[in-house]
């Protein structure tokens, strides 16, 4: 049993799984601040097994969340054959637009070329009539939004938040590697598996920079992206000039996720698009705890279910998306002592100009992940 089972047994997935299940009110505190997050390998197990394109091979247990704008359900299931747990996203193709198909398309496509223990992988892709199956690992802990609904509504201590963050962000670097940009981290999009495995998925708003052979500097494309999805977005994104955009955009992502993390709040949940634009642009970089950028408290979505997250799409989040925040109603999050290397890690990434934001792989030997980095290196 991993020690992750300690303290984070989830109560829709695991509880049909695993009968060793702990009590949370029993929690040694030792076994909270020090999770194995991002640095156990993958079991190759299951992988090599369950390749099945058969859909009587799979045995649907029960739906754990929907995503891609709600067109995608999200299933935990059993590869019958092996006895392997899965999850399956199945979408209806005749709903999609031909923006949806596309986005569906380039994930899928995707995800035969990306091969990174830190990125979401799908073991096989197949149609049933209409509906488009995707299976891909089961994690046990769904997302790091999930965890701070359930377990962190306050935020997460920061070896939490350092494992996490580390797992996600060498991820993304291996995507900025391979001239691809995110546009979506956040952390509905960070998953993390059974044995303490953390994944980045959410590839259905991944952008190439590499267009007939050759590595743009900058990106002009702007898609429609839902209100969910723009708190996290940077500044030069939002702004939408001639300057573009490159893949500093989601070191700024990593920033704000840090923040959401570090409070269990996302910032600019509750602000106009407009006004959030103007507050990222006007800075200074913000603190983890900056009473300024935080929802009101009565729209916190701690009691609110959330959409795991479709592999192949944004996880369904709530949000308002259209209110004016009051600063004066604003509550400032459970206090609590963050060290200096945490700051100086969210002020890097939340530089307003992208230049001055450090690449994914130098932010892996900050001093904020430096034990870490050591380690797995």
């Amino acid at each position: 049993m991993s020690l992750l089972d300690c303290f984070c047994t989830s109560r829709t997935q695991v509880e049909s799984l695993r009968p060793e299940k702990q009590s949370e009110t029993s929690i040694p505190q030792h076994l909270v601040d020090e999770p194995p997050f991002s640095r156990l390998p993958s079991s190759t197990r299951a992988k090599d097994v369950v390749c099945s394109t058969n859909v009587s091979h799979y045995e649907l247990q029960v739906e754990i969340g929907r995503g891609f704008d709600n067109l995608t359900s999200v299933h935990l299931a059993r590869h019958t054959p092996t006895g392997t747990l899965v999850t399956i996203k199945i979408t209806n193709l005749e709903n999609c637009t031909d923006e949806r198909l596309k986005a569906l398309q380039k994930a899928v496509i995707l995800s035969h070329f990306f091969r990174h223990s830190n990125i979401t992988s799908y073991w096989t892709v197949f149609t049933v009539g209409s509906w488009l199956w995707v299976i891909s690992p089961f994690m046990a802990y769904g997302s790091a939004s999930q965890l701070l609904k359930t377990y962190f509504p306050e935020g997460m201590s920061e070896t939490l938040i350092r494992n996490i963050l580390f797992g996600a962000v060498r991820g993304l670097s291996y995507l900025h590697q391979n001239g691809c940009i995110h546009r979506s981290v956040k952390a509905s999009h960070i998953l993390i598996s059974g044995d303490g495995l953390v994944t980045l998925s959410g590839l259905s708003h991944l952008h190439s920079l590499v267009k007939h052979g050759q590595r743009h500097r900058a990106v002009f494309d702007f898609p429609q992206f839902s209100t969910s999805v723009q708190p996290w977005l940077s500044p030069e994104l939002l702004r939408q000039d001639l300057h573009g955009y490159n893949v500093k955009s989601d070191i700024y992502s990593v920033g704000i996720t840090a923040c959401e993390l570090a409070s269990g709040k996302v910032p600019f949940q509750d602000m106009h698009r407009t006004q959030m634009l103007l507050q990222k642009l006007k800075g200074p970089p913000y603190s983890p705890l900056d009473v300024s950028i935080f929802p009101q408290s009565e729209s916190r979505m701690k009691n609110s279910r959330s959409g795991g997250d479709s592999g192949i799409g944004e996880s369904v989040l709530v949000s308002s998306g259209t209110r004016t925040v009051n600063s004066d109603r604003l509550q400032t999050p459970s206090s609590k002592t963050f060290s200096p290397a945490f700051f100086s890690l969210v002020k890097l990434c939340l530089q307003q100009d992208p230049e001055k934001r450090p690449s994914a792989s130098s932010l892996l030997s900050h001093v904020f992940f430096r034990q870490l980095y050591f380690e797995f290196f």
